[in-house]
């Protein structure tokens, strides 16, 4: 690869003003979370960015355009594609689905595929 892809997540316990008084956490980025934590010698291939809950959350609006804000997102290196690319901005594809990503870090970054 020419560069490094980056993984863009929500950071846990954010507020959600349609909801007052709680606290949440993307359960999407939470799986991601689980597997980058259970195997965190492969995690050091990728570059990770956790950003606000709040829009516009600017990290993905420079990598994947504004209407591709949604997280998880992983934003493939320059150059490089994959076949569960969702997008694609500024010539950089992009991966907006957590099963997609999952297959990427899998196929891309060595980590183990999920149990059928």
């Amino acid at each position: 690869m020419a560069g490094r892809d980056t993984l863009l997540l929500l950071r846990p316990g954010f507020a959600d003003p349609a909801y007052p008084g709680q606290l949440f956490y993307c359960w999407h980025c939470a799986l991601i979370e689980g597997v980058l934590a259970s195997f965190p010698h492969l995690a050091t291939r990728l570059d990770i960015e956790r950003i606000a809950w709040a829009r516009p959350r600017h990290a993905a609006i420079l990598l994947a355009g504004a209407t591709n804000q949604s997280l998880p997102l992983l934003i493939l290196a320059p150059g490089e594609t994959s076949p569960h690319a969702t997008g694609r901005h500024e010539g950089r594809h992009f991966i907006a689905d957590k099963d997609g990503i999952l297959a990427a870090l899998s196929e891309r970054h060595g980590f183990p595929v999920p149990h059928p």
